[in-house]
């Protein structure tokens, strides 16, 4: 199959050759920068989702190294070494081919991205393929070289970070209190509203005053200033009262004045005599 592979890459034309060998490193970058998109995402959603885009690097770091430890077990040589055409230049001695590092961080990029966003599944998945097939047209890895680092960075690499991600996620609501008290230090504290206190306007009430009046109390009769004989002075001028108690009648009374008011007021008149 590698033979078949490599003899259909070298009649295809020039452009695509350069396509394929730079685009097997390229596609690592685009990974990249999906991952920072996926974490300006993540950045006001739950703290468990950008836990995730933080811990996935670390993922592929972890697969991509027990693809190195697998290297040097296996220890197979590239299928480039034998004489054969290829596109891309042979590897050196040492850099053996089994399984294939290219495979191993696109798949584990396309299967942790698809972890905290689903929507990428039709995106990341058929780029970590071709970018894995890249690597077959242009001579330097059999086939079953990057079926395995393919199969390596989809199981590895998102169980290292579901792993991690336990870890990270404190570490991230951590984070966002910390920017949250920073954003907010400098703020004027909010002072509580209060409504300005008014007396509320006296009411008139209806129960009676119990304040003492500023008159006197009128004086009974009985305390009244008579004559030691009980008779109490007559209203009209020059006329006895009455007997204050039932005594007899002084003298006088029930006569009439001397003078009318009339002429007593004629003769208060000034000018009147």
């Amino acid at each position: 199959m590698y033979q078949d592979i490599v003899g259909f890459s070298l009649t295809t034309p020039a452009w695509l050759h350069t396509f394929a060998e730079v685009g097997t490193d390229a596609g690592l970058f685009l990974f990249a920068a999906l991952f920072v998109v996926a974490a300006v995402r993540a950045w006001r959603g739950p703290a468990r989702d950008l836990a995730l885009v933080i811990a996935g690097p670390a993922g592929i770091v972890g697969a991509y190294v027990v693809s190195e430890v697998v290297k040097l077990v296996v220890r197979e040589d590239r299928p480039c070494r034998g004489g054969v055409a290829t596109i891309a230049a042979c590897p050196p001695t040492g850099d053996w081919s089994f399984p294939s590092n290219h495979s191993v961080i696109a798949a584990g990029a396309a299967a942790t991205l698809v972890l905290v966003w689903r929507g990428l599944a039709w995106l990341v998945f058929p780029l970590a393929a071709v970018m894995a097939f890249s690597r077959v047209f242009v001579g330097v890895h059999y086939p079953h070289d990057v079926a395995a680092g393919f199969l390596l960075g989809v199981v590895l690499a998102p169980l290292f970070t579901l792993l991690l991600v336990g870890a990270v996620t404190p570490a991230v609501r951590l984070m966002r209190a910390r920017l949250a008290g920073e954003g907010t230090a400098h703020l004027p504290s909010a002072q509580p509203f209060t409504r300005p206190f008014t007396q509320p306007a006296a009411q008139p009430s209806a129960r009676p005053s119990t304040r003492p009046s500023a008159q006197p109390p009128a004086r009974p009769v009985a305390e009244s200033p008579g004559r030691p004989d009980g008779h109490v002075p007559s209203p009209y001028f020059g006329q006895a009262a009455g007997p204050a108690h039932g005594g007899e009648p002084g003298p006088g009374f029930g006569q009439e004045p001397n003078r009318s008011v009339a002429s007593m007021s004629r003769s208060r008149m000034p000018g009147s005599e």
